[in-house]
């Protein structure tokens, strides 16, 4: 008998994280960082449901930080075992990982300067530059479609999954004592759409008794296009920002999107399609990154510049340095400004929102999902003001989306990937997914002929016991981790909207009289 945690991605779409008990044997499938609300975020500090030092072995879908990014905490907590990877995941995790642990030192000094003027206990990182050195030490790179074993009662293999460079669907094969057939399974990773720059489309076997599939859009279908037209829209957005006379901020995920963005830009600026303007890419991980892309442009696919001048274009500007980001700041007008994150939750983006949100003239072009919670979703959301470093900002500028650009399948890729790795013996699990997008997806793969009893939304930290051919039965968590009823709107937003609300109803007021009045009564209420 075999057992199956989701320790993260059950009801969210980030701290991806599988725990699998086979025989003696402990693996994991991928170990993200969380990522969203604050309540949600707090998870990356508590520790792991599982005992970290008994973990045999990690299988690694990809390098995108919500699937990587507690590798190196689980090191700290003692895994010592090998973490299985393509070659190119493991060149990303190069600099990805040493980033994140800068980021993790940096916020943690940052927020002991205030605690010791306080006088408060001081916190440490959630891991170091130390804990990610070690790592990468444990990283065993292998092929696609390639058996191995990582252990003589388990046998892998991994499968194009379409999403990033180096990003895989991780076949697995479990020897059961209990029975004389294998368990066969399938975690799909993150799967990109069909029509997606630089790689083929998702690729996988059929016939497992048990799947494991993403359901980030599981909801929703985009509008179809081509590469081509994705350019095209791109074209009409960058033209008409830069015709507002301001600059064009472009919130964007360090690896990959970046580098989409930067092909698709020198493709349009070589044609003459845009009006000549500098761009800069304002990330130090991107700027690493896209070196690594570089190096593997020979795997790539769909590009339209030659090789050797691929992210090389005269106009870009591939910022490293804190000096060279703030020179940005004196950039007024007239510039395409990409930056990380994606979804804003961190990094130089909010600085140049900071400085642009607020311009009538500007424009803020959001290219990627954007995570509940999360000062994207709140700007997308047709949000009037919104707080960047505590400080209040009116949103002037002109916030705008485009949806083509997404690294996801949608809904009917979802569904058709589904469908063709069918039958599903036994039962099919949709995580990585809000709820309702998971209860959409289901129906879904009803309406197309998969039984809705084989279907299942495992919850936050639920552990399924597996045995080859017989329906998996559910064991609750006796204490989830994280309230069902944080993870989109938790307490943190709610004290940003009051906040915003109060200083607007402040400046509302008519006098002075007015305003101490309010601020009176609503001492009196926190009083009682």
């Amino acid at each position: 008998m075999a057992s199956l945690t989701f320790c993260g991605a059950a009801g969210t779409v980030t701290g991806s994280c599988s725990h699998i008990e086979s025989g003696d044997k402990r693996f994991l499938v991928d170990c993200g960082l969380f990522q969203g609300t604050k309540t949600t975020q707090s998870l990356n500090y508590q520790p792991f449901p599982f005992d970290a030092s008994k973990v045999d072995f990690l299988l690694l879908t990809h390098a995108h930080i919500d699937h990587s990014g507690l590798l190196p905490k689980l090191v700290r907590s003692g895994f010592s075992g090998k973490i299985y990877a393509t070659e190119a995941t493991c060149d990303l995790l190069e600099f990805m990982l040493r980033d994140s642990a800068y980021i993790q030192e940096s916020n943690t000094e940052r927020l002991n300067r205030k605690l010791r003027q306080k006088g408060e206990d001081l916190v440490e990182p959630i891991y170091t530059l130390a804990d990610a050195e070690q790592t990468l030490a444990q990283l065993e790179q292998v092929g696609y479609e390639q058996w191995f074993a990582p252990d003589p009662s388990i046998r892998c293999r991994l499968w194009n999954a379409g999403h990033l460079l180096g990003s895989a669907s991780i076949e697995v094969r479990l020897d059961d004592a209990d029975s004389d057939q294998a368990i066969r399974m399938l975690f799909s990773g993150d799967l990109g759409p069909d029509e997606k720059a630089f790689h083929p489309e998702p690729d996988a076997p059929a016939g497992f008794d048990y799947v494991v599939c993403e359901s980030t859009y599981g909801n929703r279908d985009r509008d179809d296009y081509t590469l081509e037209r994705r350019r095209e829209m791109l074209q009409e957005e960058l033209t008409a920002g830069l015709k507002r006379g301001g600059n064009v901020v472009i919130p964007s995920f360090a690896v990959e999107r970046s580098q989409e963005l930067l092909h698709d830009i020198g493709v349009l600026l070589s044609q003459g399609l845009i009006p000549e303007c500098d761009v800069y890419l304002d990330s130090p991980l991107a700027k690493k990154v896209t070196e690594v892309f570089v190096k593997h442009s020979k795997e790539l696919e769909d590009i339209e510049i030659d090789e050797a001048k691929i992210f090389r274009h005269r106009r870009f500007h591939i910022v490293e340095s804190v000096e060279e980001s703030k020179a940005i700041n004196h950039v007024a007008k007239g510039a395409i400004i990409i930056s990380a994150s994606g979804m804003c939750t961190a990094g130089r983006i909010k600085h140049h929102l900071k400085n642009n949100i607020w311009k009538k003239n500007s424009t803020v072009l959001f290219v990627g999902y954007q995570a509940p919670g999360t000062l994207g979703q709140i700007i997308t959301s047709g949000a009037k003001r919104v707080r960047i470093y505590g400080k209040e900002y009116k949103v002037e500028a002109a916030i705008r989306r485009l949806g083509n650009y997404s690294a996801h399948a949608d809904q009917g890729e979802l569904l058709d990937w589904v469908v063709e790795r069918g039958p599903v013996k036994t039962a099919l699990f949709l995580n990585h997914g809000e709820d309702d997008v998971r209860s959409v997806m289901r129906e879904k793969l009803h309406e197309r002929g998969i039984d809705k009893e084989k279907i299942f939304l495992p919850q936050f930290d639920q552990r399924f016991k597996l045995i080859a051919g017989s329906k998996p039965t559910a064991v609750a968590a006796q204490q989830p981790r994280l309230d069902a009823s944080q993870r989109v709107r938790d307490w943190n937003n709610d004290y940003a909207q009051f906040m915003l609300d109060l200083g607007a109803k402040l400046n509302a007021a008519k006098n002075a009289h007015e305003k101490q009045d309010l601020i009176r009564r609503l001492a009196e209420t926190l009083q009682k």
